[in-house]
């Protein structure tokens, strides 16, 4: 995405998209991970960053996919698609499978 396209702050089309980020930040805080808007350009990709537990997450892609651009291009009208821009999300080949119950996160390996 060039400098050029990526719409200000103040455009309300980026007002728009930080608002559903932030309705959905609380859940994704409440996995011990967090969500950050980056830019939307005027093509409307929106470039977020995931961060904390969902960098190693293997649900993470899904969650970009699924959830957060689902959302956001229901919601926000004008928006065409979602990026992950940032450290490098870990994919559920890569990692591991972990299960948050109780309070004590359980970390199992991936079977093969």
């Amino acid at each position: 995405m060039s400098e050029s396209q990526l719409l200000g702050e103040s455009s309300d089309l980026y007002q728009q998209v930080q608002k559903v980020v932030d309705i959905m930040r609380p859940a994704i805080q409440a996995d011990e991970g967090d969500i950050a808007l980056r830019a939307v350009s005027a093509d409307g990709l929106v470039s977020v960053e995931l961060m904390g537990a969902c960098v190693t997450c293997p649900a993470s892609s899904a969650t970009m996919k699924d959830g957060i651009e689902r959302i956001l291009r229901k919601r926000v009208d004008g928006v065409t698609g979602v990026e992950h821009v940032g450290e490098e999300l870990m994919g559920a080949e890569d990692g591991t499978l972990v299960s948050l119950t109780g309070s004590t996160p359980k970390v199992s390996p991936l079977a093969s």
